[in-house]
């Protein structure tokens, strides 16, 4: 069983490292791919105003704001809801950026910080499927065919909602089933996500070269000249 997190936030601002503060959790749990209906949603007192340009996004005032509990309060119960599973978040690096930031103001018994390149990262997702094109939420939703008609302002319940849909025909399709048949296929699926959403670069092989491989790639080496690039690689060894 495949267990994911879709999570978006809403903020006070867009600079957690400038004083800004999470005001808002939403998140969306999937099984193999599929919303489950179980969710998590939690408005937080900031201790600080919003600034007029996040309230022109998602509409959350300072009123709305002054009777719900601190993040200290409630994420012992985010924790627990998150559990183990992977994350999936649209532009990972700003709601975990925000979310380690609350993290560091709770002290010696915060959770640990959130590791962003173990996020799925549906932006970059989207940017690999569709280079060039805007990959927005609203962008992406379009693309897809997918309702927006509720969202009139950004909420990170609802976002995430949204998200989910987009995350799995992102994936390649919508699953309408919990059944265990696509439980297999879910696993390959998210692991294929969890590599394209990574930065490029260097990858290990998956599987080492046969001696008739290997002997063949000397030939062809040897073929370019004794200046060939390849010849730094020769003696090294290989990644399982």
């Amino acid at each position: 069983m495949l267990r994911e997190i879709v999570l978006d936030t809403e903020t006070t601002g867009t600079d957690a490292k400038g004083g800004d503060r999470l005001i808002e959790i939403g998140c969306v749990e999937l099984i193999n791919h599929v919303q489950t209906g179980k969710v998590f949603h939690q408005l937080v007192n900031p201790q600080r105003a919003v600034s007029e340009g996040a309230f022109a996004v998602h509409g959350i005032s300072d009123a709305m704001l002054a009777d719900k509990p601190l993040f200290s309060d409630i994420v012992d119960a985010f924790v627990a809801f998150c559990g183990d599973a992977r994350l999936v978040i649209h532009n990972a690096p700003f709601d975990v950026g925000f979310l380690n930031m609350e993290f560091g103001r709770l002290g010696p018994a915060a959770p640990p910080r959130i590791v962003l390149e173990d996020v799925v990262d549906t932006l970059l997702l989207a940017r690999r499927r569709h280079p060039g094109a805007a990959n927005n939420l609203d962008a992406l939703c379009n693309r897809y065919g997918i309702d927006t008609t509720r969202r009139v302002k950004h909420g990170a319940l609802l976002d995430a909602q949204i998200l989910a849909e987009v995350y799995v025909e992102l994936l390649g399709g919508k699953q309408t089933s919990l059944g265990l048949s696509i439980a297999e296929p879910s696993e390959d699926a998210a692991v294929r996500a969890v590599a394209d959403s990574a930065p490029a670069g260097p990858r290990p092989l998956r599987n080492r070269l046969s001696e008739d491989e290997r002997a063949r790639h000397a030939a062809f080496v040897e073929s370019l000249g004794t200046n060939a690039v390849w010849r730094d690689f020769l003696g090294g060894s290989e990644t399982a």
